[in-house]
């Protein structure tokens, strides 16, 4: 039987969630085939439809709905998970300065773009953005994953977390990534793939320890205390199941892109 390719990045909360199901330690309808990639190259992927199942960026599912549906599973949607603005120093505005972003497909690049206007982006893998703003080669850096553990350890400061102004703004949790399914993949094994994805992420939860060598070989930063800090903040409740407060927080997003003319309307239903 072919195996299902499965995008996912080399982030800790990814590699927890998918340990089980791509190591056979849970049932899967079809044999996955893992797909390792950072957040914006699997955002590319998505929208040339390259794989069957894969995480993206809620930003980019919005351009994506006809051919995708997000899962109820495997997400990364919450309280405390935004991303952060840094700098060498404090600025007093963002018009025209120069911001290291991980990718105009991120939700990050989205919120960003929701927050302010006129600042100047600057492209770079997101791995590439803190050593990118302590060199001085751009006055200001959009950090996501780990880094926000890390920073200060470059001489950086934070000038805003956009999670906190996006709760503040909506009192809703942030939406940052969802596991899509292409469409054309039928109800019926998208529904079996979303259990799939559930039981992985619950057997990673009864058995972290299985998961650790896995997440560490992937990782960004090695500290365990900085790879199960990541995991702890984002992965929870909202990654077993969206939920009717994650759904709201998907919608409320989408239309508030919508209006800004940086999102397509679409009547696709978002999730499964």
């Amino acid at each position: 039987m072919e195996a299902l390719k499965l995008g996912y990045s080399p982030c800790p909360n990814d590699t927890f969630i998918f340990y089980a199901l791509v190591h056979g330690e849970v049932p899967s309808p079809l044999p996955v085939e893992a797909v390792l990639e950072d957040v914006e190259t699997l955002n590319r992927f998505a929208l040339e439809g390259r794989l069957p199942l894969t995480k993206l960026s809620y930003a980019a599912y919005g351009r994506v709905r006809d051919r995708y549906v997000a899962l109820r599973s495997g997400g990364a949607l919450g309280r405390g998970v935004g991303p952060l603005l840094v700098a060498k120093r404090p600025l007093r505005r963002l018009e025209g300065v120069r911001v290291a972003i991980p990718g105009r497909n991120t939700t990050a690049f989205l919120l960003l773009s929701l927050y302010a206007e006129g600042f100047h982006p600057v492209e770079v893998r997101y791995d590439q953005i803190m050593p990118l703003v302590a060199r001085g080669e751009v006055e200001a850096g959009l950090i996501i994953h780990e880094s926000r553990f890390t920073y200060p350890q470059y001489g950086l400061v934070k000038l805003l977390d956009l999670g906190e102004w996006w709760e503040g703004e909506t009192g809703l949790p942030l939406p940052l990534g969802a596991i899509l399914a292409r469409r054309d993949l039928g109800e019926d094994l998208i529904r079996a793939l979303d259990e799939a994805v559930r039981r992985s992420l619950e057997y990673a939860l009864a058995h972290p320890e299985k998961t650790f060598p896995y997440l560490k070989a992937h990782a960004q930063e090695l500290a365990e205390e900085v790879i199960w800090a990541h995991v702890r903040t984002y992965v929870n409740a909202f990654s077993l199941d969206v939920g009717e407060e994650g759904e709201k927080a998907v919608e409320t997003l989408f239309a508030l892109a919508e209006a800004k003319g940086l999102m397509p309307p679409s009547s696709w239903p978002l999730f499964r």
